[in-house]
C-alpha cells in the first residue's frame, strides 16, 4: 500500500513537472516569435546610423555644389559691375 502511494505521488510530481516544462516551452516559443516580429517592425520604422550618414553626406554635397555655383554667379556679377 505504501508503495502505491509513493508511485502515485511520484507520478503526480513527474506529471506536474512535465506540464510545467511544456508550458514554459510554449511561452518561450511565443516570446521568440514576438521578438522577431518586433525586430521586423523596428527595422521598418527606424534608420541605421549608416543610412543617416549617407543621407546627410548627400545633402552636404548638394549644399557644397550650390555654394560653388553661388560663388561663380557672384564673381560673374562682380566682374560685370567692374567693367
Amino acid at each position: 500500500m505504501e508503495m502505491m502511494i509513493w508511485n502515485t505521488l511520484l507520478s503526480l510530481l513527474v506529471g506536474f513537472v512535465s506540464w510545467s516544462l511544456k508550458e514554459k516551452s510554449l511561452e518561450l516559443t511565443r516570446l521568440t516569435i514576438l521578438v522577431n516580429k518586433t525586430r521586423e517592425e523596428v527595422a521598418k520604422e527606424y534608420v541605421t546610423k549608416v543610412e543617416v550618414h549617407t543621407d546627410i553626406n548627400r545633402v552636404l554635397d548638394r549644399l557644397d555644389r550650390l555654394e560653388v555655383k553661388l560663388d561663380r554667379i557672384m564673381e560673374a556679377s562682380h566682374a560685370r559691375q567692374q567693367q
